[in-house]
C-alpha cells in the first residue's frame, strides 16, 4: 500500500476498519482479493512476482498491511520480499509470523499495521527497528515514517473519519472517494504532496481496498482494481468471520 487510514476500537459499532490505495508498476502481475487455496483462512490479493502480499486479513483473527518507506538510494535487491512478511503474518507460520527486532533489518524500509489476539501493533524499520502497540484512534500511513503528516495522510484520514461519523455500512461512497482525490501525473518526487489516487500509464494506483470488522468479529474485506489510465476494472467483496477470536 502506499496510502491508508487504519482506525482501531475508534466507533461504537467497528473495532477495526482500513481503507487505502495500493500504487504499483501496472506490469507487475498481481492476483485479485481472493481466499487463498494454500491457506484458506488467508483473504487477499497476491504479488505473483515474489509471492507475499500488501494486505490481507486471516479468518484466525489477524490482518496485516504493508507501507514501504521512501529510500532515495532505491531498494536494495538482497533485501527479502516485504510481502513475505505480510504472508507470513496472516498466515501464522513461517519465519516472520511473529517477527522479532532482529528480524526487521532483513527487509528495505517499511512500516506495518498487524492486528492480532485483540491487539493492533506497529512494525517498522526505520529509524531502527520499532514495535508500538497502538491505542484507540485513526492513523495515517503513507511512504514515511509513522508520525509524519503528508496532506494526502491528512485526507484519508479525514475521509475515514467522515465515513465513521455518518454509520455507514457501504464501501461505495468511500471507493469513490479515493478514486476522486487524483490526478493525471507521473510519480512526484515530493511524494507527500501527491494525490491520493495516481494516474500514470507505467505506475500509479491499482487498487483500492476497504476492510472493516466490528466488535462481535463480523464483517468484510472489498477490493476495487483499475487499468493504467485509472478505469474500474473489477470488485470483490468477501465476509470476514472473527467470531471464533473476536477482538472486542
Amino acid at each position: 500500500m502506499c496510502v491508508l487510514a487504519f482506525a482501531w476500537a475508534a466507533h461504537p459499532r467497528w473495532q477495526l476498519v482500513m481503507i487505502g490505495n495500493r500504487d504499483e508498476l501496472h506490469a507487475r502481475p498481481a492476483a485479485a482479493l481472493e481466499r487463498w487455496g494454500d491457506h484458506p483462512h488467508v483473504i487477499a490479493g497476491r504479488d505473483l512476482e515474489a509471492g507475499g502480499t500488501w494486505l490481507g486479513v486471516s479468518e484466525e483473527g489477524r490482518f496485516a498491511v504493508v507501507t514501504n518507506v521512501a529510500n532515495l538510494a532505491g531498494p536494495q535487491p538482497d533485501k527479502a520480499s516485504r510481502g513475505a512478511l505480510i504472508a507470513d503474518i496472516l498466515i501464522g507460520r513461517g519465519r516472520y509470523a511473529a517477527p522479532e527486532s532482529g528480524d526487521l533489518d532483513d527487509f528495505n524500509p517499511f512500516n506495518i499495521i498487524a492486528v492480532d489476539s485483540g491487539k493492533a501493533q506497529l512494525l517498522s524499520n526505520r529509524p531502527g527497528a520499532v514495535k508500538r502497540t497502538l491505542g484507540p484512534g485513526i492513523y495515517g500511513l503513507s511512504n514515511s515514517m509513522f508520525e509524519d503528516n503528508w496532506a494526502k495522510t491528512d485526507r484519508i484520514k479525514a475521509l475515514l473519519g467522515d465515513w465513521l461519523d455518518a454509520d455507514s455500512e457501504s464501501d461505495g461512497h468511500l471507493f469513490d472517494a479515493l478514486r476522486a482525490d487524483d490526478a493525471p501525473q507521473v510519480p512526484p518526487i515530493r511524494a507527500q504532496h501527491s494525490p491520493i489516487f495516481i494516474r500514470n500509464p507505467r505506475y500509479g494506483t491499482r487498487c483500492s481496498t476497504m476492510v472493516a470488522i466490528d466488535h462481535a468479529g463480523c464483517g468484510w474485506i472489498s477490493e476495487r482494481r483499475y487499468n493504467a489510465e485509472g478505469g474500474k476494472t473489477g470488485q470483490t467483496r468477501m465476509a470476514i468471520d472473527w467470531s471464533a477470536s473476536a477482538t472486542g
